[in-house]
């Protein structure tokens, strides 16, 4: 499935390729405190529409995910990084994806806090 998302105002557009299954619920100080639920793909399935060269970098900790969000609206509707083999990632804020029941989907617990 195909899935169109962006940050509040619209200068952040993209599409995500891939079937939702499970959604990340990250308990660190980041992920915390702005409230997203992850939905990890490969960086190849993710896609720019609009605002590539646009977004604002927020990197802490050990500094291995570049969470991008609008310099406009504030919002941050992905990151980029690295799974545990290496593989480029996309971790995808799906409360910013257009027509998707968070509410719905199965939520997994991540202690991000602790690792």
């Amino acid at each position: 499935m195909n899935y169109q998302g962006s940050c509040h105002c619209g200068k952040l557009k993209f599409e995500a390729e891939g079937d939702i299954k499970q959604l990340i619920e990250c308990n660190c100080s980041y992920c915390a405190r702005k409230g997203a639920l992850l939905w990890f793909v490969p960086r190849a399935k993710f896609t720019f529409r609009a605002g590539e060269n646009e977004s604002t970098v927020y990197k802490f900790n050990k500094h291995v995910i570049a969470h991008h969000f609008c310099p406009t609206c504030g919002c941050q509707p992905y990151a980029f990084g690295t799974d545990p083999s290496g593989n480029e990632m996309a971790a995808i804020n799906t409360r910013c994806l257009e027509n998707v029941d968070t509410s719905a989907l199965p939520h997994q617990a991540y202690d991000g806090k602790h690792s």
